[in-house]
């Protein structure tokens, strides 16, 4: 189930009427134009207002005039790649952009693993390569996180103006963007622009527009609670709050602590049992219990506390809180990462004895203050003034697991269309070379869903940006330990199966899983391997080998497979003996261990426990270590022969 957090939101940026030109966040000094393409280039002014743009590579004036919103565009029409140019717009102000490049722009998105910055990971390696930093023709332009239920018109950049290659500029860009951007760069000896745009933990929908993910039966909810938010022009936030303000009332109705105020400091507690906090249920004596607990402590502020704001801080709680203060509401939030910290007017405290009360709704699975004892305390004006962890008070009001807790109940980098809205739609039409993308956890909760729902965001992006199939560059997810509960392997699948989309490649990460870490530290191949397939694709660089090999179809041969693959380039390679991660299936669809050997540019798969197989599958699990490659050492994908419901 996911679970979101009442967040405040991030209001949309409307342009005003400007007396002044004013250009989007993108056009600063050092900006990278994309080389031999019709650029274009927009801003804001006043309604009406002539807009004149004189760009230093050629002799003509180009003018454009804001409309009646102020907003103005216009196309410049760069060259081969080159420079420093420099690019002055004039109405009733002039803006003077300097050291302006012709080049090769790319847009770096996703998660976590695109967001991981080269200083984060901290390797010998990325240690090396950060001191050896040092390109002027590599620029970075990284957007600052944010969401929004509107498409936004700007963004904001984490620095201004562009950024070059040195040690200190570098140490926090995407490493996988930055190691692509660098064998770009030495490749073709142009100036390279990258643009990142992540945010770590977030799934594909995101960052896909809200007209697109209407065809989705999961995003219903969403998509009409937005189109109502856009066509009245609403407070997301009021919007959301009443949601959540109509569930919680559902839920009173049935709780006997909100029908005997359990939360008053004149509630009966004589049958209430005592509990250490904090603690996961399923560790105490709440083992197996689902539903509304309420929990209570009482505190005395020291003599020497101010009458004024205090801050209580009860860390993660799992699943739905809500906070009394001496009988007073104070705040509800769902979501099980989210660390609670509650502020609470001087006028609800009582200069002797305070009361805290706390009713927890596990939905199911297990619940629970969850955070350590050190979260748990109370503040004020940035100092702690006492802990709250230790003994507590608790009891049980209604067990249930059926609860219909609202699937969106506020505005955050979750929600579906969130980011694009204001991390990508501001971006557009800046012209680009492609995209690079790495994702695809965020969605390992629901895989065949994966399969309509990338490729949709890939043709979604293409169409807003209208510059035809771009190339769209991936990183398959690499193995991780995701438990029993997920199917990664299926993601994987998904992510393969997209390949089927024009101008797409996928850069396969199969051997550079960590078990214990969903962050593997190899960012340079990665960057490397999205690389390889521009170079190819795009840039006329046949001899380089851009991918592992790729299951193609397979042939039953008596009590065999033969399995014939795409990319073998060069051949297949087993390293370090024999190859591993091979199973087997005949009609009871039950898989063994198998035996797999290579024969050429295919692979006899067998296994004497099974007399008719009808399906291989390789390297099907969420943690895994195969060893299948092609001459050209990169790793063959993970596959299966059938497309059999998942288990």
């Amino acid at each position: 189930m996911k679970k979101f957090l009442v967040l405040v939101l991030a209001f949309v940026f409307v342009p005003a009427a400007y007396s002044d030109v004013r250009l989007a966040a993108l056009f600063c000094n050092g900006v990278v134009f994309q080389q031999k393409s019709d650029a274009p280039i927009w801003g804001w002014a006043s309604p009406g207002e002539k807009i004149t743009i004189n760009a230093s590579w050629q002799k003509d004036e180009i003018s454009t005039t804001a409309n009646e919103k102020g907003d103005w565009k216009a196309i410049l029409k760069t060259p081969q790649a080159g420079g420093p140019y420099i690019i002055k717009v004039k109405g009733q102000n002039e803006i003077i952009l300097s050291d302006v490049l012709i080049g090769e722009v790319w847009f770096c998105s996703g998660q976590s693993n695109m967001e991981a910055s080269i200083g984060w990971l901290g390797t010998d390696r990325t240690k090396k390569d950060i001191a050896e930093a040092n390109n002027p023709l590599i620029r970075i332009f990284d957007i600052k996180d944010k969401y929004s239920a509107y498409e936004e018109k700007e963004c904001t950049g984490e620095w201004s103006p562009w950024r070059l290659t040195t040690p200190d500029n570098i140490q926090w860009f995407s490493a996988v963007g930055y190691y692509f951007g660098k064998r770009l760069q030495e490749n073709l000896n142009v100036p390279i622009g990258l643009i990142s745009s992540h945010w770590g933990g977030t799934p594909a929908e995101s960052w896909t527009d809200l007209n697109s993910l209407k065809r989705f039966q999961r995003f219903e909810k969403p998509a009409e609670i937005l189109t109502g938010i856009r066509e009245k022009k609403e407070n997301p936030n009021t919007v959301f709050k009443n949601i959540l303000d109509e569930w919680l009332a559902k839920v009173a109705a049935e709780d006997d602590g909100i029908k005997n105020k359990w939360f008053a400091a004149d509630a009966n507690a004589a049958d209430w049992l005592q509990i250490n906090q904090p603690t996961w249920w399923g560790s105490s004596v709440l083992k197996g219990v689902h539903g509304i607990v309420w929990f209570r402590k009482e505190f005395t502020l020291p003599t020497d506390a101010q009458p004024q704001e205090l801050e209580l801080n009860l860390g993660k709680i799992d699943d739905i809180d809500s906070v009394w203060l001496n009988g007073n509401y104070v705040g509800t939030t769902i979501g099980c990462d989210i660390i609670r910290t509650y502020k609470v007017p001087a006028a609800f405290l009582n200069k002797s004895t305070n009361l805290i009360a706390v009713r927890v709704i596990d939905t199911g699975g297990d619940g629970g203050l969850v955070s350590e004892a050190k979260d748990l305390k109370i503040c004020q004006a940035g100092k702690d003034l006492q802990t709250l962890a230790g003994q507590w008070q608790y009891k049980a009001a209604n067990p249930k697991t059926d609860w219909q807790v609202p699937s969106f109940t506020a505005i955050n980098q979750n929600f579906p269309s969130a980011l694009f809205n204001a991390m990508v739609a501001p971006v557009i039409p800046f012209r680009i070379a492609g995209v690079i993308w790495y994702q695809g956890e965020g969605n390992v909760y629901a895989p065949l869903e994966y399969r309509e729902l990338f490729p949709v965001m890939i043709e979604n992006w293409r169409s807003r940006w209208g510059q035809g199939s771009f190339p769209f560059y991936y990183v398959q997810i690499a193995p991780w330990d995701y438990g029993d509960t997920s199917c990664s392997q299926a993601l994987r699948e998904a992510q393969m199966l997209t390949l089927s989309l024009p101008n797409t490649g996928m850069a396969v990460t199969m051997d550079i899983g960590n078990k214990t870490n969903i962050h593997p530290k190899d960012k340079h191949d990665v960057g490397d391997r999205l690389a390889r397939w521009a170079l190819n694709k795009n840039y006329g660089r046949k001899d380089v080998v851009f991918s592992g090999p790729l299951y193609k179809e397979m042939k039953m041969e008596g009590n065999s497979i033969r399995l014939f693959f795409n990319y073998t380039d060069g051949g297949l390679v087993a390293k370090g003996g024999d190859l591993t991660d091979f199973t087997i299936a005949g009609e009871d669809k039950k898989f063994v261990p198998a035996k797999a050997v290579i024969d050429g540019n295919t692979i006899v798969v067998s296994s004497e426990q099974v007399e008719k197989p009808i399906s291989v599958r390789f390297a099907w699990s969420n943690w895994v270590q195969p060893n299948l490659f092609n001459a050209a050492n990169l790793p063959a994908s993970s596959f299966r022969t059938d497309d059999w419901p998942l288990q």
